[in-house]
């Protein structure tokens, strides 16, 4: 077979080429906390898309900030559109921290998991509401809309910990339920958010 060997000339006589496909992500939604009990993105309600449109869903936090000092990060999931945030998980999770006084520390966390239970998901633990404190991450969320099969997640959340410690915070499991998840809520265990930015975001097949 004859080697071809292209110069400048010939590549820039090209005047099109076809798209490379890709996964491309698409914004959905952003929202804003102001002191917010709680942020939720809803199917149908307000510009969201939480459907079969998207088989994987991503949300992203930034710069989330607590109201209340020492205060944990969570979520859940609904089937009838935000009117109970209950979904049954069973979920895993580690973390690792580093303190400014170079304490370090990793370990499975049996009080964050769930087996079987209802309760929201912790994502993120002990969180500092000082000024300069916040949380950041991503929680990705598959097939939502799949009447066949469990919904599965994964987060990671870096963040300060409240004793000024650098954490990294890992979490999966999945919905136990064959229904559709139309629903997705975040809050605060305790107080508000009183700032940050939660956005959600589609990523097609190609």
């Amino acid at each position: 077979m004859a080697l071809v060997k292209y110069n400048n000339n010939s590549i820039s006589a090209v005047t099109s080429a076809a798209s490379i496909p890709s996964g491309a992500m698409t914004l959905i939604k952003t929202l804003t906390a102001s002191s917010s009990s709680t942020l939720s993105f809803v199917d149908g309600s307000s510009d969201v898309v939480l459907d079969s449109t998207y088989p994987i869903y991503v949300f992203k936090f930034i710069n989330i900030h607590p109201a209340t000092n020492n205060t944990e990060f969570q979520f859940n999931m609904s089937t009838d559109s935000g009117s109970n945030y209950n979904v049954t998980k069973t979920t895993t999770t580690f973390n690792a921290h580093h303190s400014e006084g170079d304490a370090t520390g990793f370990l499975y966390d049996t009080n964050a998991d769930i087996a079987q239970g209802t309760g929201f998901q912790l994502l993120a633990g002990a969180c500092g509401n000082d000024n300069d404190q916040c949380i950041n991450g991503t929680l990705h969320l598959f097939s939502p809309s799949s009447t066949t099969f469990v919904k599965h997640f994964i987060s990671r959340v870096a963040g300060f910990h409240e004793a000024d410690y650098a954490f990294d915070f890992f979490t999966a499991g999945y919905g136990n339920t064959t229904s559709a998840i139309d629903a997705v809520q975040f809050k605060f265990d305790s107080g508000n958010i009183d700032a940050g930015t939660i956005k959600l975001y589609g990523i097609k097949d190609s």
